[in-house]
C-alpha cells in the first residue's frame, strides 16, 4: 500500500505542473518576440519586453512549492507586475493581429498564473499540510482535470502551426486582390480584381503556362514510362549490378543540381535542345527518375508473388501478368509517381531558366521571376500571377487525394 508520505511526495497540483512547463515556453517565444521590437526601432517596448522576459525567468524560479506560502506569495507579484506590462504594452500599440498575438504572449501566461496561484488548491497545498484524504482528493483530481488542460494545451500548439502555414497564403491573397503594388498595408482594407485581370489578358502568362504543361505532362509520361518496367525489375528479378545500381540512384539523389548545370547545358547545346521542350523534359526526367524508381520498388515488393504465380499458372505469359495483374495493382503508386513528377516539373525553376533565353520558351517559374524587375517589383501582379499557377497543383492533389493516400502508405515498410 501507499503510505502517506510517499502520497504528499506526489502530489503537486496540476496548476503549478502546468505553469512550470508554459512559462518556459512562454519565456522562450517573447524573447524570439524581442527581435521584432528591435527590428521595429520601439525602444521603449524593447525594454518592457527585455523586462517581462527577466519577469518570467524569475516567475518560473519563484514557483510555490508544498508547505512555501512565500514562494506563492512571490509568485503572485510577479504575476501581477507581468499582467500590468501586457496590458500597458497592450494599449500603448497598434491594434493589429499581428500585435495582439504578440501581446497575448504575456497576457495569457500572466494571467493565469495569477488565476491559478490563488485558486484554493495551490492556496491549501502552500499554506498547511494535507491530510491523506485531502491528497487523495487532489491526486484524482488532477486526473480529471490534466485531461482538459492537456487538450487545450494540444490545441493551442496545433492553432499555432496552422497559423504559421495560413498566414502566408492570407497575406498573398490579399496583396493579390488589393490596389496598387505594395507589400505591406492592412489585410483587407481595399478589394480588387485588376492584377488577375491584367495577368489573364496578357499573352505571355498563357504562353508560360502551355510551356509548363507541355513540359510537366511530358516529363510525368516519360518518367513512367521509363520507372515501371525499371522499378518492376529491380523488385523481382536478381541479375548482376542489382545492388550497385539501387546504391547509385540513392548516390545521385546526395548532390544537388547545380553541380551539374554546366554538364547538362554543354549536353544541350550540344544537342540542339536549348529552347525546346523535349530538352527540359530529358533534364527533368533524368532528375526524376531514381526517386521514381525508388517508389514504384517499393510498391512493387508489396504486391504478392503468390498472384503472379496463380496469373501463369492460367496461361499468362509475362508480359500479360505484368499487365494484367501487377499494373492494375498498382495504380494507386503510379498516380503518386505521376503526381510527384509534374509537381517536380511543374516548379523547377533554375534548369528551365538555364535552358531556356526566349521568352516564349519560359516556364511559369522563370515567367514570373521575370516579373520582378530591377526599377521596381509589382507585387500584386506576382501575387495574382502566384494564386493562379497554384490553383492546378491544388486542384490535381484533390482529385488524386484518395491515390495519395493509398500509394503512400502501401509503400511502407510491413510489420
Amino acid at each position: 500500500m501507499t503510505s502517506s508520505h510517499d502520497m504528499r511526495a506526489w502530489y503537486v497540483p496540476v496548476e503549478v505542473v502546468l505553469l512550470r512547463r508554459w512559462i518556459v515556453a512562454a519565456f522562450l517565444v517573447n524573447v524570439l518576440l524581442l527581435t521584432v521590437d528591435y527590428l521595429r526601432a520601439d525602444s521603449q517596448l524593447l525594454m518592457l519586453g527585455i523586462f517581462s522576459c527577466v519577469l518570467f525567468a524569475s516567475l518560473r524560479a519563484s514557483l510555490p512549492e508544498v508547505n512555501n506560502q512565500l514562494r506563492r506569495n512571490v509568485s503572485l507579484v510577479l504575476s501581477a507586475a507581468l499582467l500590468g506590462i501586457a496590458v500597458y504594452r497592450f494599449m500603448v500599440s497598434e491594434p493589429t493581429v499581428f500585435n495582439i498575438w504578440i501581446h497575448c504572449w504575456t497576457l495569457i501566461p500572466s494571467g493565469l498564473s495569477l488565476l491559478w496561484l490563488s485558486g484554493v488548491p495551490v492556496t491549501v497545498w502552500t499554506s498547511r499540510k494535507l491530510s491523506d484524504s485531502a491528497i487523495e482528493y487532489g491526486l484524482m483530481r488532477n486526473v480529471s482535470v490534466s485531461k482538459r488542460y492537456h487538450s487545450i494545451s494540444t490545441h493551442i500548439t496545433l492553432l499555432h502551426f496552422v497559423a504559421i502555414t495560413v498566414i502566408p497564403l492570407i497575406w498573398i491573397i490579399d496583396i493579390a486582390f488589393s490596389e496598387g503594388n505594395a507589400l505591406g498595408g492592412q489585410i483587407g482594407d481595399s478589394f480588387t480584381t485588376d492584377h488577375f485581370t491584367k495577368i489573364l489578358n496578357g499573352d505571355s502568362f498563357w504562353t508560360w503556362f502551355v510551356n509548363s504543361l507541355i513540359v510537366s505532362i511530358g516529363t510525368a509520361l516519360l518518367g513512367l514510362f521509363i520507372a515501371i518496367p525499371a522499378g518492376y525489375a529491380f523488385s523481382r528479378y536478381k541479375f548482376t549490378g542489382r545492388n550497385a545500381s539501387m546504391f547509385s540512384f540513392l548516390l545521385v539523389q546526395m548532390f544537388p543540381g547545380i553541380i551539374i548545370l554546366v554538364p547538362y547545358f554543354l549536353v544541350m547545346k550540344t544537342l540542339g535542345l536549348l529552347n525546346s521542350h523535349l530538352g527540359l523534359i530529358l533534364a527533368y526526367c533524368v532528375t526524376a527518375l531514381p526517386l521514381c524508381v525508388w517508389m514504384l520498388k517499393g510498391f512493387f515488393d508489396t504486391i504478392p508473388r503468390e498472384l503472379e504465380e496463380a496469373a501463369e499458372l492460367d496461361g499468362c505469359n509475362q508480359f500479360q501478368v505484368f499487365t494484367k495483374v501487377v499494373l492494375p495493382l498498382s495504380t494507386p503508386a503510379i498516380a503518386v509517381t505521376a503526381l510527384f513528377s509534374f509537381l517536380a516539373a511543374w516548379n523547377e525553376f533554375l534548369l528551365a531558366l538555364t535552358f531556356n533565353t526566349s521568352n516564349d520558351m519560359y516556364t511559369l517559374p522563370v515567367g514570373l521571376a521575370s516579373l520582378i524587375s530591377s526599377t521596381g517589383q509589382a507585387w500584386g501582379d506576382f501575387a495574382a500571377a502566384s494564386l493562379l499557377v497554384s490553383l492546378p497543383v491544388a486542384l490535381l492533389f484533390l482529385f488524386f487525394q484518395k491515390f495519395l493516400i493509398d500509394g503512400l502508405s502501401a509503400g511502407g515498410v510491413k510489420g
